[in-house]
């Protein structure tokens, strides 16, 4: 989940993940006190022991690293169910704190290379060298000032509203709960004197987050500052205190909360509406994309790197994007032809945007809708997948506070004990971005079998470390989601030609992602070229498309992963189907995408072909 909780937040074993080394290397390096001469089951046994003392120190150094992580990242701690650090919130963007993060990170990069990569086999190695990995990657780009920039759409305020309403990761049950989050909360008026004087220093160096976008955060901030606290998103988790909390207590907690807001939260808030407004706005750049900052090209390229996880350049993923924008318009064409649409792809676009029985009259309509949807999904997933996740999840419009500037759909993972449900958001602020024809396709990417059993069954995976159950690659978190989508078709989905539209429409998006994100932070386009582009590509809604085209501004580099996942893990099914024939099994193949959590594209195709080549010498076996 790392900063996906923001935005801003094993069955088979790797063993050809590398090669056993030989028994005089071994000797050598572990300085093992057998002989040569030794008689080779002895031989044998020292190695076996070594192997095991070897991994025990790795999972050893793995448990030591999560409980360190937690405390550096309390809120990933409340995320995930653990209560022990409900109270804290670090100054994330203080000089300190990053000091402590690179300490960190380079001693367990230290520590970890102690350890003899070449005794350990299977997950343990696959785990090393993630580990390995993501420490390297983190250091990397520590030199790309992101603390300068500390503010967009999607920040602290806005999820501190989420926490605070009762109704996101922070738990509110008892009044020790209650208790925690003052403490929590009341950390914004230290953080928000460190980011305005991050923005300070970052301006002055030629660092700030586009003027287009930082307008919009000015308008979420204005509806999150009230003159009575009371009606403030933050205090919906006094309104909904539990019953079981005595009369005297509710109201201590009452005040107490009353007190703080006013005094510390409210006025942080209003300061952070009020630096923005009148310092930083009018002083920050006109310009779009990263490549408009120092060292920009080399920053986006980082991002690339960390968000794909493959060595594609920008210059190949814009290709690879106008490829794809280019085939989907050619599918949206047979679409139309099929439904006997009269007219160009322009036409059939505005069609569908402005149809009134393509979309709905309310939010309930909406959450209904889906959830009529939910039954039709799960009664055929049986027939593609054998492994489930055990949680559950939940579906609810987007909280009005935030939904003007949040994205069409998300979700939001639960606790793997169950005491917390994932979260299937709708954003329900304009009606027109939630057309039913797309209602098939969002479905399956945010919540079965998409994100949901993803990011669930990571988590409930007992045998990995903590580190992997509760961390993720975005190219394998959001290619498995768009990989989901494309196979609806197959589990009976899609059966309206205009629903299958819709799946197209949603594909379409992230080919588009490959070609906008690109074309604004390597190749210098504006926002308004990023908008048009979209426009003429695609039926979105506008309001959809300037939020997506705001979003890639901010986030560079996100929003490649999905494509690029996904023609991965498509990529891993044809070479799996063309090797096996017949006896591909469908679900087989799922489940060695899901059972080992989130990988690098490169981790998990190396680890498909090494399951094909297995599947291959047993049926040869069988046979």
């Amino acid at each position: 989940m790392k900063k996906t909780i923001w935005i801003f937040l094993c069955e088979l074993s790797l063993a050809a993940c590398g090669g056993e080394q030989t028994t005089e290397t071994v000797e050598n390096e572990a300085a093992a006190p057998a002989e040569v001469s030794q008689p080779e089951a002895a031989q044998d046994t020292a190695r076996a022991e070594l192997e095991v003392a070897e991994a025990e120190k790795l999972l050893t150094l793995f448990d030591e690293y999560w409980e360190e992580n937690l405390k550096l990242s309390p809120i990933t701690a409340t995320s995930i169910g653990d209560p022990r650090y409900n109270d804290l919130m670090p100054d994330f963007y203080s000089a300190e704190y990053r000091e402590q993060s690179r300490a960190f990170n380079e001693g367990y990069l230290e520590r970890v290379r102690e350890i003899d990569r070449d005794l350990l086999s299977g997950q343990d190695r696959l785990s090393y060298d993630m580990f390995v990995r993501d420490r390297e990657l983190t250091l990397e780009g520590m030199q790309f000032p992101d603390w300068l920039m500390p503010m967009s759409q999607y920040n602290l305020y806005g999820f501190a509203a989420q926490m605070g309403s009762g109704a996101s990761i922070q738990p509110f049950a008892t009044v020790e709960d209650y208790e925690n989050w003052f403490k929590r909360v009341a950390r914004l008026e230290v953080i928000t004197d460190t980011a305005i004087a991050n923005m300070r220093e970052g301006l002055s160096k030629g660092y700030s987050r586009p003027r287009a976008v930082m307008e919009k955060v000015v308008t979420q901030l204005d509806g999150l500052v009230v003159d009575d606290v009371e009606t403030s998103p933050l205090w919906q988790s006094i309104d909904s205190m539990p019953e079981d909390i005595p009369e005297t207590e509710r109201t201590r907690l009452a005040d107490e909360y009353r007190t703080l807001l006013t005094e510390t939260v409210m006025p942080a808030y209003l300061k952070m509406r009020d630096y923005l407004r009148d310092e930083y706005v009018p002083n920050s750049r006109e310009s779009f994309g990263y490549s408009e900052l120092p060292d920009g090209k080399d920053w986006y390229a980082y991002l690339v790197k960390t968000h794909t996880t493959t060595d594609l350049t920008p210059e190949e993923i814009h290709e690879i994007g106008k490829q794809e924008v280019a085939r989907i318009l050619d599918e949206m064409r047979q679409v139309m032809a099929e439904v006997g649409f009269e007219g160009d792809l322009q036409d059939f676009f505005e069609y569908v945007q402005v149809e009134d029985s393509f979309y709905f009259d309310s939010s309930d309509e909406v959450i209904a809708g889906y959830d009529a949807l939910r039954e039709r999904v799960q009664a055929v997933l049986p027939d593609y997948f054998d492994i489930f996740p055990k949680a559950g999840f939940e579906i609810r419009p987007v909280e009005e506070f935030r939904a003007q500037t949040a994205a069409g759909a998300s979700y939001m993972p639960g606790t793997p004990d169950g005491s917390r449900p994932g979260v299937f958001y709708v954003n329900t602020f304009n009606l027109k971005a939630q057309p039913k024809f797309g209602m098939e396709t969002l479905y399956i990417h945010e919540a079965e079998p998409g994100h949901h059993f993803a990011i669930s069954i990571a988590q409930e995976i007992e045998d990995l470390p903590m580190f992997r159950r509760f961390g993720g690659e975005t190219a394998y978190d959001e290619g498995w989601a768009l990989y989901a989508e494309s196979i609806g078709r197959e589990m009976g989905m899609f059966t309206d030609p205009y629903q299958y539209y819709g799946r197209l429409n949603d594909e379409q998006l992230r080919a588009m992602r490959l070609v906008v994100d690109t074309g604004l932070h390597y190749f210098g386009w504006t926002r308004e070229q990023a908008i048009e582009y979209m426009r003429q590509n695609s039926s979105m809604a506008a309001t959809d498309i300037e939020s997506e085209v705001e979003r890639y501004m901010t986030i560079a580099g996100q929003a490649l992963a999905y494509k690029i996942g996904q023609r991965a893990i498509r990529e891993m099914r044809n070479r799996a189907e063309k090797e096996l024939g017949d006896d591909f099994d469908i679900k087989a193949f799922h489940r060695q995408i899901l059972i080992d959590g989130s990988l690098p594209m490169g981790v998990l195709g190396t680890k498909i072909d090494e399951w094909v080549a297995s599947e291959k010498e047993r049926l040869a076996e069988a046979a």
